[in-house]
């Protein structure tokens, strides 16, 4: 199945309705960093919620960075994602593994840690980022990243995203999003119904895997609801801006004693990106012509 977002309204306009599948990207992060079970599920939850935030930007180049801090062995999680669809994201302690919760399921909670910060910042594309910081409610990232857009963004908003991680890797990933827009926001009965909506449906993943569809999983809760789901679909993927190019420049700005010791100690250089994995090898002669620039300047 394709990864792709699709976007819908419901309740005449009042309520906005977002789905992302993101089966494939998230097992390509899994295999880029060699995650553990719980790490992909806490990494894909936090780029399906990443993706899902910056579909309501406007701009082409506009961009969302959700930064997940807890008291949890996993340590610090990131992922930034574009409007374009593209996202990638890394776990700080990607080889963490823990036994699964009393309901017999990933332990994404303890994973994170119940205890600590969600931080997201919304590049627009122009002007200064708009950034803000909650406290993390309960390291299971959907909660949270709903915590964020009503106590911070102050959009009444449920947010659904899951996991399915096996022996054959990632089979279901993914998330919905629904919104109480603005002119609808103080409908207290709306926002009371939309919640008890979300509350009954089972997990993303479970539906996804039954073999319901984004169309049809916003039917379930939004059908009665005049649901309009718009025809076009997003494809979306892991991507990374990283390029050797921009290892070369990161490298220059070491300056020429710390690239002169590498050519003397290493003969060469090597730089891992953080957000896909991917390694990049710098040589002698291309070490010693960045202090030949740097000399030049």
């Amino acid at each position: 199945m394709t990864d792709k977002l699709i976007r819908a309204i419901a309740a005449d306009g009042g309520i906005r309705a977002v789905g992302v599948i993101t089966t494939n990207l998230t097992e390509e992060a899994r295999c880029r960093h060699q995650l553990s079970y719980v790490a992909t599920a806490a990494l894909g939850r936090t780029m399906a919620s990443g993706l899902l935030l910056a579909s309501s930007m406007k701009k082409e180049d506009s961009r969302v960075n959700i930064h997940v801090k807890g008291d949890g062995p996993l340590g610090t999680i990131l992922a930034d994602a574009g409007l374009d669809g593209t996202v990638r994201g890394y776990v700080q302690n990607p080889k963490v593994e823990l036994p699964p919760n009393a309901l017999g399921k990933l332990d994404v909670g303890r994973a994170v840690g119940s205890n600590g910060y969600l931080h997201v910042v919304r590049d627009v594309g122009y002007g200064q980022p708009y950034s803000s910081t909650v406290e993390i409610v309960s390291g299971e990232v959907g909660e949270d990243v709903a915590n964020y857009l009503v106590t911070s963004e102050q959009t009444p908003s449920a947010l659904l995203v899951g996991v399915f991680v096996g022996e054959m890797g990632v089979t279901a990933a993914g998330g919905i999003l629904l919104q109480i827009m603005p002119k609808a926001a103080t409908d207290q009965s709306l926002v009371t119904l939309l919640e008890s909506r979300v509350s009954q449906l089972s997990s993303f993943t479970s539906l996804l895997r039954e073999g319901k569809t984004l169309r049809e999983m916003m039917d379930q809760v939004l059908g009665d609801l005049d649901l309009f789901v718009f025809p076009e679909h997003h494809e979306i993927s892991f991507d990374c801006r990283c390029s050797f190019q921009r290892v070369l420049g990161a490298l220059k700005m070491l300056g020429e004693a710390e690239l002169q010791d590498m050519i003397e100690k290493d003969e060469g250089a090597e730089a891992i990106c953080q957000f896909c994995g991917e390694v990049y090898q710098a040589n002698e002669t291309q070490l010693t012509q960045l202090i030949a620039d740097l000399r030049a300047e």
